[in-house]
């Protein structure tokens, strides 16, 4: 198993990558997403 990081500023394709390594079946854990979500009310 590969594990790949992506980083980098806004708009610099990360979401864009993302979406490619989806369609391509890659699991794709976004922290960013995870993070909010802890921070939901009653999580």
């Amino acid at each position: 198993m590969k594990l790949i990081g992506l980083t980098g500023g806004a708009g610099s394709g990360k979401s864009t990558v993302s979406e490619m390594f989806r369609e391509l079946g890659a699991a794709v854990v976004d922290a960013d997403a995870a993070t909010h979500a802890l921070y939901e009310p009653g999580s």
